[in-house]
């Protein structure tokens, strides 16, 4: 099978509210970084394929207005996913994987500032029985924290969860885009207040605006383009059944079925970035993905340092690849996830040539 890489990662600083700045103004810097990084220009990339939602922009085909940031004259090939960019990535690695492309720049955004964002997500939700309720992203998970910290077989509390935050946010000092970086330890963030209990709010992600960007590259080309390339060796997604009254929410099997098929329990990883926006949602994956404690899991901070909507997943890949592309990582886990509760998940494994 052809050999495809992700050759260049780069990502925007992760801010509250860019009210003063248009998506084209904050993709833009972050295409021209991912490309002067392999050293092409945007005529020269064989496909390109976005990932964002027109929700967050309030408008329809909001994405054609970004494409004013790549330069579509002369014409482009060029797709678009409305979904995270982690989508948008597997549809680009296919393209590779079939022959049809060489190279593919593959880019996400989004601004969650405009409106409230836990009253846009429920348009996710099924039309016909929760959509009409209106149960806000947060309150769904935290049906979803108190049913693991209920259940007899995760051996999750409250702790646990603070645990989870600490970690991440201050894992998060080294990273220079996140959002929110450095946190108090666990003892002391178990007495902030109730956000929706059992959820405080340092168990949720930060609302922000942010984009992000890869490029791949198949065979020769990523050996080319990139020193160390981060060698795609399996890509699945997978989704669970849309109503969250016939799931086991302490579970996720779509991950667990998407890591299967990827290769994920082929051989052991040492990094593993997991899309898990709420501190519960950790617990969750590290189980279904079988992740040793000597696994180091969201190095970056992950979304609970920075969770820009439709980019969250794709920084997962990138991050990872980072990883690879220094040395910090030989083989490499990413997941992202889409919709309440670990609807929809994607997984991948990335490996670099041995040093």
């Amino acid at each position: 099978m052809r050999q495809v890489a992700i050759v260049a990662f780069g990502q925007s600083d992760h801010r509250p509210d860019s009210a003063e700045t248009s998506e084209v103004e904050m993709v833009m810097p972050v295409l021209h970084q991912v490309l002067d990084t392999v050293g092409l220009r945007a005529g020269e990339i064989d496909f390109t394929c976005s990932g964002s939602s027109d929700y967050l922009a309030g408008r329809a085909f909001s994405f054609t207005m970004a494409l004013d940031g790549v330069g579509a004259w002369p014409p482009i090939s060029e797709s678009h996913v409305e979904m995270d960019g982690a989508w948008a990535l597997y549809e680009a690695w296919t393209r590779l994987l079939t022959g049809e492309a060489d190279t593919a720049l593959v880019y996400a955004y989004g601004k969650s500032s405009p409106g409230d964002l836990r009253e846009v997500l429920t348009r996710q939700l099924d039309p016909y029985y929760m959509a009409p309720l209106w149960p806000d992203s947060v309150s769904l998970a935290a049906l979803q924290a108190q049913a693991l910290i209920d259940a007899a077989d995760t051996g999750a509390d409250e702790r646990a969860l603070a645990g989870v935050a600490a970690r991440s946010r201050t894992a998060a000092e080294t990273n220079p885009h996140a959002q929110l970086t450095g946190s108090p330890p666990p003892e002391a963030l178990l007495d902030e207040p109730y956000l929706v209990r059992p959820l405080r709010r340092h168990d949720c992600p930060p609302i922000g605006d942010g984009a992000a960007a890869v490029v791949l590259a198949a065979g020769d080309t990523a050996r080319r383009l990139c020193p160390r390339p981060a060698w795609i060796r399996g890509m699945d997604h997978r989704t669970e059944a849309h109503s969250l009254g016939v799931r086991d929410l302490t579970r996720s099997p779509s991950t667990r079925l998407a890591a299967e098929r990827a290769g994920a329990f082929q051989a052991p990883v040492d990094l593993a970035e997991l899309h898990a926006p709420f501190t519960s949602q950790e617990l969750i994956l590290r189980r279904e993905l079988r992740l040793a404690d000597a696994v180091r899991v969201n190095p970056s901070g992950g979304a609970l340092a920075a969770n820009p909507m439709m980019a969250a997943g794709l920084i997962r890949l990138g991050e990872a690849a980072a990883a690879i592309h220094r040395g910090a990582a030989g083989r490499a886990l990413a997941h992202a996830t889409s919709g309440p509760c670990l609807q929809q998940n994607l997984v991948a494994v990335l490996e670099g040539d041995v040093l």
